[in-house]
């Protein structure tokens, strides 16, 4: 831990502030804050010996921690309720997502980290699906900067025009909830456009439903992961060497994964015996906090030359993900007749 503490406490003093700042621009959000002040410090920092190691531990295990933390935050007996109608939606626009990624990926000839945490964080949770895929598949910290870069960017497109596009598309409150809580990444812009809705249709409440919408496609990130587990597991085989291992449950189902569902299987069975959800609003705002933590590591692992000069393709790809994954949902709205 004495070798650990240099980094963490660096790690630490860049996230208290990019945390606020976040609180005061959710647009844009703390995590990606954190990535470009990490990037930048970075640059000036002649000698990181001392930090290295603690910079390392936060950017994996502080990372994790985030995404079992994470778990506090779903309800699962609220999302079966509320979630259950959109989930053909969800289902299509992860799986459109997942293929144009994969497409991509062959006909570029794309790293396939870069193509899977892309497609991932694009379908499923932003920054959040990133973080828990990242270790499954065993990215580098400029292969996870790369990808929420990519993330940030198209969120606060979304953010700022979808309100005016479900507009112009004569959507009503239900379908913009769904549009917004399945075509945005993240949270934070998901909550910013259907916040923007809602000002614009007093008495809306769309934002509940964005919201709990978008839980429900944070759940995929339990299939996501074991199938990308199983799939590195399988690949490691057939290439033999060093790389190859004998299959075990625990490289199949990431340790903290597990613990994810259990944090989310823990907050139902409290909600539902009479407790107060708001309880749990201490354990979601760590979770936020040590995600920010964690991308201020990965920027300080991350040389923003290299990632600007290689960044053409992954945005080409955020975008054809983006864009595939908007027209899917209106599509499935059409056919369902929600619009």
């Amino acid at each position: 831990m004495k070798q650990r503490a240099p980094g963490l406490l660096l790690c630490l003093a860049i996230a208290i502030p990019c945390w606020l700042l976040g609180k005061q621009f959710p647009v844009i959000g703390g995590p990606v804050f954190a990535i470009l002040a990490g990037m930048i410090l970075t640059l000036m920092l002649k000698n990181k010996g001392k930090t290295k190691d603690g910079i390392t531990y936060t950017s994996k295990k502080i990372l994790q921690y985030a995404v079992i933390l994470l778990g506090f935050g779903l309800n699962l007996s609220e999302i079966a309720k509320v979630g259950a109608q959109s989930l053909p939606i969800i289902i299509s626009t992860i799986s459109i997502s997942l293929i144009i990624s994969f497409v991509l990926c062959k006909a570029m000839k794309m790293p396939s980290n870069i193509s899977t945490l892309v497609g991932v964080g694009s379908s499923i949770c932003g920054g959040s699906a990133i973080a828990a895929t990242a270790p499954v598949i065993g990215a580098d910290d400029e292969e996870i900067a790369q990808a929420i870069s990519v993330i940030f960017l198209f969120n606060v497109i979304a953010a700022l025009i979808f309100p005016t596009l479900g507009g112009m598309l004569g959507l009503s409150n239900e379908g913009f909830g769904l549009f917004a809580g399945t075509a945005i990444n993240d949270t934070s812009s998901v909550t910013a456009a259907a916040t923007a809705w809602d000002g614009l249709h007093p008495g809306a409440n769309t934002l509940d439903i964005a919201t709990i919408v978008k839980l429900t496609r944070t759940l995929a990130i339990i299939p996501i992961t074991l199938v990308l587990a199983l799939w590195k597991s399988s690949k490691a085989k057939k290439e033999g060497g060093a790389e190859a291992q004998s299959f075990s449950l625990k490289r199949a189902f990431p340790t903290f994964i597990l613990f994810f569902v259990l944090a989310s299987v823990i907050t139902t069975v409290c909600t539902m015996s009479g407790m107060d959800a708001s309880l749990f609003k201490p354990l979601k705002e760590l979770s936020k906090f040590f995600i920010i933590m964690a991308m201020a590591a990965i920027g300080l692992n991350t040389n923003i030359v290299k990632l600007i000069k290689s960044g053409g393709k992954p945005i080409f790809m955020g975008f054809c993900c983006w864009v595939g994954i908007a027209c899917v949902s209106l599509l499935m709205q059409s056919i369902m007749g929600i619009m």
